[in-house]
Formats: structure tokens, sequence, C-alpha cells
């Protein structure tokens, strides 16, 4: 059972190990000898509750999470998390102090955009202590973090949560440090596209969050992190007093918490290629390896896009902030990003075209692209430019 493997840089659904998708090809037909597969037994049964427990513990592993930290799985994705941070961080901190709180939200891309609007859609009051387009030549698009001494962060004794995305896929924007926050206040990060290729201190978050169909997994399945006292929260009719909307059951995290995750039906068979992933980078070196190699195929792909002639390329990301997983750029002149795409096409190179609401070109450098991937990628932008 096998493939040529494929030259791959789509953002995600992306790619994932070949050695993960020949086990769970053989664990879908028949898992363990139990003449099931994994998309076939119940998600309370024995086995399911072995890959859920499986799959929590190695990323505790991965990520050294502390004893007074959570880890769960739900579904809906990054997006549904959007909401979901509302429910339940507004819920905690009800408790805390007897009030709603607001949010301040980190702006640097279009995925923390549409946060912070289903943030405000859900009547939270919600504070832009950045908008990273103000920065910008047009006012309009991403590009930039600006410095942190010009954020505008709220009063620490209202704000329930800061809230940012560590990686923005559309802008290939990305934090290099963790931000820092006023002392009792919340934060939370959204790492659906760079979780597990680099380390980071768990104990500086209240919440983390990824959707798994970056570096960890399939879709399908979400992964969480939370601090445990941020589970506990008032009896609905005080949330309720107090205006803050109240979760739906398979967004509340306690009941999911509560349930290890088997609430309602998780897809076992996604979470079980999470849990083949996960064990797959432990067994390769766990996260100090990942980021070195992650980061030396980034940078192998900015170096090359630097030293093009003059014109070619325009990286459009302010160097400080480039993505190591995401790497935007565009080519100028009628029609030679086609060009582009096309010729990388016959080489095998696909997933390159950017997203559909700003253009250009793509590279994704997840976890599961190999170093032979990025030369023959390196190899054609050095030829386009030579031809260009």
């Amino acid at each position: 059972m096998s493939r040529t493997q494929p030259h791959y840089f789509g953002a995600g659904p992306a790619l994932l190990p070949a050695q993960v998708l020949r086990q769970a090809a053989i664990d879908l037909l028949n898992y363990k000898e139990s003449g099931l597969g994994l998309g076939e037994i119940s998600h309370r049964s024995a086995l399911a509750v072995e890959v859920v427990d499986s799959a929590k513990a190695t990323i505790k592993q991965l990520l050294s999470v502390p004893e007074t930290y959570e880890v769960f799985f739900l579904q809906g994705g990054g997006t549904g998390e959007f909401s979901a941070v509302v429910y339940n961080l507004l819920a905690s901190f009800a408790l805390k102090t007897g009030k709603k709180g607001k949010a301040d939200y980190l702006v640097t891309g279009s995925w923390s955009q549409k946060a912070a609007e289903e943030a405000i859609r859900l009547g939270v009051d919600v504070n832009m202590a950045v908008d990273a387009r103000k920065w910008s030549a047009n006012g309009k698009s991403y590009g930039k973090i600006p410095d942190p001494s010009s954020w505008n962060l709220g009063n620490a004794e209202e704000t329930a949560y800061v809230y940012y995305c560590d990686n923005e896929t559309v802008s290939g924007v990305e934090f290099p440090y963790v931000p820092e926050v006023p002392e009792g206040v919340e934060l939370v990060a959204d790492m659906s596209s760079n979780i597990l290729s680099r380390e980071f201190d768990v104990k500086k978050f209240g919440l983390v969050f990824a959707g798994a169909q970056k570096n960890i997994g399939m879709a399908g399945v979400t992964v969480c992190i939370i601090k445990k006292q941020l589970l506990a929260r008032p009896k609905d009719a005080d949330l309720v007093a107090l205006g803050i909307p109240l979760a739906p059951l398979v967004l509340d995290f306690p009941t999911i918490v509560n349930n290890n995750s088997l609430y309602n039906t998780l897809p076992i068979f996604n979470l079980h290629i999470v849990g083949l992933t996960t064990q797959l980078l432990h067994d390769n070196g766990g996260l100090k390896v990942q980021e070195a190699l992650s980061n030396a195929k980034a940078k192998k792909l900015y170096g090359t896009l630097d030293s093009a002639p003059d014109g070619v390329y325009n990286c459009i990301v302010d160097k400080a902030c480039r993505s190591r997983m995401n790497i935007v750029f565009t080519i100028p002149g009628e029609g030679k990003e086609k060009a582009f795409l096309d010729g990388a096409k016959a080489r095998g190179l696909t997933g390159l075209q950017g997203h559909r609401s700003v253009g250009g070109i793509r590279v994704s450098n997840y976890n599961a692209v190999s170093d032979e991937s990025i030369d023959v990628l390196v190899d054609w932008i050095n030829t386009f430019a030579a031809n260009a």
C-alpha cells in the first residue's frame, strides 16, 4: 500500500505523513483485529476510549502540558471555537467577578478578524486592541504586527480574555513571540495552522485551540488545551441574568471534559489520525526537532525569494512577522502568477494558489511537507526568476 509522495502545499486540509496514512488505511478496514474498522466502532466502546486517551496523552507529552490544564477534543473546527471562546470564557469570568466581561482582540489577519466579528455578533463588548490593517499602505490589508507599545488593551479588571491568532494562514503573518497580557487576564490563542511546529509555554495561556487539518491530522477534530480553573462557571440562570449567552452543549467545555470528549459522536477515525500523527512526531524527536526542521524549510524558501532579481517576487509580509507555515508572495506582471502556477503544476507542485480573498501565491510549509518537496519548489522558483 503506497503512493508517489506528492509535492503538495495546500493550506488545509493539508498533507499527511505517508506512514500515518498507510497505518490509518489498515485501521479503517480492521482495527486491532476487532473485525470492524475505526469508522464503524461505537464512540463509547473501549477501543474508542483508548483512541481518545492515547491522543490526549501524546499531546500532553509533546507540549509538556501541566496537570493544571485539560486536553480535550470537539468538533466545529476553528470557526466553531470563535463562538465557543465567547460562551466559555465569559462564563468563567462571571464566576470570578460577578460581571459580564469584555474582550480584547488582536486582529492581525482574516481569521482573527472573523473571530472578533463573531464575538460582536454574540453580544460581546469587543475592544479591537490591535487592527493591523491601519499599518498597511491601503488601510485594508494585513502584513504587519504593530509594536506592542501601540496596542490599546482594555481595563484588566473588566477584560475576560485577550484573543489572537498565532499564525494567519491567509495573510502569512505569524507572531514571533507570545503576547504579554495584564496579570489576571486570560490569553486565548488560535494555533490551528502552526501548533506542533514549535515549542511554547502552555502556562502562559488560558486556552489554546487548533483545528486538526494543518499539522495534527484530518478535518473534523479540534484540539483544545484549557486551564482547568476556567471550566468552573455560575448557574445558567446567573449567566442569563448577566446577559451572557448559554453555550450549546456541543460547545460547552465542562460538558465535553466531563464526558472525556465523548458527549456526542466524536469522529474516532479522524481522532486516530491525530494520535498517529502526534505519536510519529514524538518518535521523531518531538517539537525541538520539528521546530528546527520547520525553521530551516522556511528559511530556504524566504532566502530563495529574497535573492531573486528585483521585481520578480514581492514578499508582502513584514520580515519581523513572516510566517514559517504559510509563505505568501505575489508576482507582478500580467499573467505572471498563472504562468508560475502552470509551470509548478507541470513539475508536480500543487496547492500553491493563494487564498481566494487575496490571490497571489501561498506555500504552506506544514510538518508533513518534506525537504525534497521544498527543494523541488526552490528549483522552480529559481528557474522562473531566471526566465522572467
